[in-house]
């Protein structure tokens, strides 16, 4: 059960941040293969990340806490899918512009200026994920929205940029990646501040997804679609939820955000009670107590001590037992300080950090507590946290401890959070600010002429939004709809309504629904397209077969493809005669077996008799016209 929130009481807000991959053939900046994934490398490459100054002469603040962390980056190439560019040993190529239509489409379906001259910029990243230490991009959209939910949703902008390395594992001050996903083409979609609750914010995500899908040109499938969302509440600051890879997902984890920045302003009103009002009043001693922890029997500390590290313990002075408040569900500030100590200063051994109310009763003949309080001279309103590991690192560890309670006494801290499946967020960054944008010299513009928009206009595929509308007219099912629309079943179904004129229900029932059970069932239906489909209906729709007998028809022709529909009916054994021919038939038939004493009406007894009869009539006679006769009978059994 989720902890109650009125999210209109504390105010909250979010946005999103979608990402979408794209459906080209090269990447972004190169003639690399796009979307070719691989498990293997043919070699290595090691780098060492370093800030740079802004055009401003500033260092972006998400620059310098990546630089602190001292990390090894390894690069694991394959020669199918990278080549100079990706390792930044050659400038960029042009960029890849069938992107850059893709990306003029979506903005068009959302309702967006689109801008005149596409120029590139650089926006750093040096937590490894990109060998260059920036990503480029550019925005080709902007001012758009979408209906949603009976108001227009604002689409700020969308941009095109290059995709990211995939993380292998990240240990110690290590992390590898793999380089088959980097320069891969997404596009960038963001709204505006106004998702007032986390339902709004999953509803969002999934419309903003359909938009994407009915453009038919993005990729599908795991890592394909990205969100990240953005979450404030009323006196709270803007915190960006990192990589949400489901919609589902969005509605816990925005939903324990807003408890955390709730008792994160709770705890900055208890810190102020107590005097500590600026970071000027955050006061942090760190000690070097590795002598008092020479015979620890904690496993986890005797392995640092054995590989040379130490033993730290950091005083804070007025903030006793504050280390245990509540920040989301379950979880405390010191979960807080455990997560900035574990990104920052590397220390990733659970427990990474503990304080005074978790530090355990060490079973040696020394009174470890008690000679570690009178050690770092502990005062009965101050709180101690220890840790351990090698000492420049635990020197590191001391200092995040202080600027996390610098930033408690502001309240919220503005920060990259990343997403847990347990709806659960845990720190991975101080969030970027725009330092770290800066226009990239090594591209030329794009210009965008209006013969290019008006082309692009021209090939637009009808909104999610106009689907919904048109299809529930047809009374056809949301969740049909959605289907529909995710999988490029839309485009079948409107294709087989306009040529063979069959009502839209039945169609996208049939094309939907059912084809989807047959799917599950293990039958190949995407081996259908709209020639197929409108093949099977033209024979529906002229008679020749009966409704029942469209997916007995299509599984017959996924299964082989080299069948028509016509070779297809005789295959499955439909062979529809006239009404005089199988009426005799049908009441010569048993239905014996049906217990009237259960029946509540008529009419479930000839669903009875209709299931009897079409175990017999199935491709002989259409179901609907069975048990129209069968009425019949029963009416005359009855006079």
């Amino acid at each position: 059960m989720l902890q109650p929130l009125d999210y209109a009481e504390v105010g909250l807000i979010s946005g999103l941040e979608v990402h979408q991959q794209l459906l080209t053939d090269h990447k972004l900046f190169c003639r690399c293969p796009a979307g070719l994934y691989t498990e293997t490398h043919d070699g290595e490459l090691l780098r060492h990340m370093r800030p740079t100054l802004s055009e401003l002469g500033e260092y972006d603040g998400t620059a310098l806490m990546e630089f602190k962390t001292k990390k090894e980056i390894i690069y694991l190439l394959n020669r199918l899918n990278v080549c100079t560019y990706e390792m930044d040993d050659t400038p960029p190529f042009l960029v890849n512009q069938e992107a850059i239509d893709v990306a003029i489409e979506l903005c068009l379906t959302m309702n967006m200026d689109i801008i005149d001259e596409v120029h590139i910029a650089r926006k750093q990243y040096l937590d490894g994920s990109i060998p260059t230490g920036f990503q480029r991009t550019a925005i080709v959209g902007v001012n758009g929205w979408m209906p949603f939910k009976g108001r227009k949703l604002t689409i700020t902008h969308v941009s095109i940029e290059e995709d990211s390395c995939r993380e292998v594992s990240d240990k110690g001050h290590r992390i590898v990646w793999r380089t088959d996903r980097l320069g891969m083409p997404l596009t960038e979609t963001v709204t505006g501040p106004e998702l007032r609750t986390p339902e709004e914010v999953r509803d969002a995500i999934l419309l903003c997804g359909l938009v994407a899908r009915s453009t038919r040109r993005v990729r599908t499938g795991i890592g394909a679609s990205r969100q990240d969302v953005n979450v404030s509440v009323r006196g709270g600051s803007r915190v960006e939820i990192k990589g949400v890879p489901k919609a589902g997902y969005a509605t816990k984890l925005v939903h324990n955000e807003g408890i955390r920045q709730v008792n994160l302003l709770k705890l900055r009103e208890a810190l102020h009670a107590r005097g500590i009002k600026t970071p000027d009043d955050v006061h942090v001693d760190a000690f070097d107590v590795s002598e008092l922890f020479g015979d620890a029997d904690l496993g986890f500390m005797r392995r640092a001590l054995d590989a040379g590290g130490r033993v730290y313990a950091a005083r804070v002075d007025g903030v006793k037992d504050l280390s245990t408040h509540p920040t989301q569900p379950d979880t405390t500030f010191l979960d807080e300080l455990s997560g900035r100590i574990r990104v920052i200063a590397c220390l990733d051994e659970a427990p990474t950090v503990l304080d005074a109310a978790r530090m355990p009763e060490f079973r040696s003949k020394h009174r470890v507590l008690e000679r570690l309080r009178k050690r770092i001279q502990i005062g009965e309103r101050d709180d101690f946290f220890v840790f351990c590991g090698p000492d420049a690192d635990c020197r590191t560890a001391a200092n995040e401890i202080r600027l996390r309670f610098c930033d408690a006494t502001q309240g919220v801290p503005k920060e990259t959070r990343q997403a847990l499946s347990s709806g659960f967020t845990t720190f991975e960054r101080i969030l970027p600010g725009p330092d770290r944008m800066y226009p990239d010299t090594d591209s030329p513009p794009t210009g965008i002429t209006e013969e290019r928009v008006t082309s692009a206009r021209a090939r637009l595929r009808p909104a999610p939004w106009v689907r919904f509308e048109r299809y529930g007219e047809w009374r056809v099912p949301e969740d049909t709809t959605t289907f529909l629309i995710r999988r490029g079943g839309a485009e079948i179904v409107d294709a087989v309504v306009e040529k063979t004129g069959v009502h839209g229900l039945i169609a996208a029932i049939e094309i939907g629904q059912r084809a989807k059970a047959l799917t599950r069932a293990g039958v190949p239906m995407d081996r259908l397209g709209a020639p197929e489909w409108i093949g099977i209906f033209d024979l529906f729709t002229d008679g020749r077969i009966p409704r029942e007998g469209i997916p007995m028809v299509a599984a017959a022709m996924a299964n082989d493809p080299s069948l028509g529909a016509e070779k297809a009916c005789a295959c499955v054994g439909i062979d529809l005669r006239k009404a005089e021919e199988w009426r005799p038939e049908v009441r010569t038939l048993d239905f014996g077996g049906y217990d009237r004493r259960k029946a509540d009406s008529e009419a479930r007894r000839i669903r009875f008799m209709a299931g009897r009869a079409m175990k017999q009539m199935l491709g002989k006679a259409p179901a609907r016209d069975v048990v129209a006769y069968l009425s019949t009978l029963v009416e005359e059994v009855a006079r």
